[in-house]
């Protein structure tokens, strides 16, 4: 299977980025083709709501987002990687996620496998309950089919990540995907 993962932290080498890694290191172990889109350091720019693309078309912005189109027309299956930022996805990812609009009803029709590892500092469970049902929202929105979730807490920093039992989980994910 290729496997697009699309990190969207700031931080190179941060919590969320560590278990991008292991889930990536679990899929490659298990046979799959893995490439990555670093969307948070990629010359890309938020949507404008300019309709220019109707849905259907080419954006009028000249970035990132036309490989990153055809990345994903070429992958079974889409990761999200993100740092929790005030219950949500970064930033970075969200732009992603807006500029979706383009190629809405393509995404719509190819029903692509996703899935979401999301890392934040606090460790309550209760903190990725938004993102998760972002997320959510988004998979029935798209017809995304979700394959899972890694919703490591008490991820702040990368020592303290290694100390969790996320590194593993993500590792198992990648490892166990058909």
């Amino acid at each position: 299977m290729k496997i697009l993962v699309i990190e969207g932290s700031p931080h190179k080498h941060g919590s969320s980025n560590l278990l991008a890694e292991r889930f990536i290191d679990g899929a490659k172990d298990a046979g799959h083709e893995v490439s990555v889109f670093d969307a948070a350091h990629a010359n890309l720019h938020p949507c404008l709501g300019c309709d220019a693309c109707g849905m259907a078309g080419v954006c009028i912005q000249k970035d990132d987002m036309e490989s990153l189109k055809d990345d994903i027309r070429h992958s079974d299956m889409m990761v999200f990687v993100t740092p929790l930022y005030y219950f949500g996805f970064s930033a970075q990812i969200k732009m992603v996620i807006d500029r979706f609009y383009s190629f809405n009803g393509e995404l719509t029709s190819k029903g692509l496998k996703t899935a979401l590892i999301a890392a934040a500092w606090n460790s309550d469970n209760e903190t990725m309950e938004f993102l998760k049902n972002h997320y959510l929202k988004l998979c029935n929105y798209l017809n995304f089919k979700n394959q899972g979730m890694i919703l490591g807490v008490g991820c702040g920093s990368p020592s303290m990540t290694e100390r969790t039992k996320y590194p593993q989980k993500a590792y198992d994910f990648g490892r166990s995907l058909k």
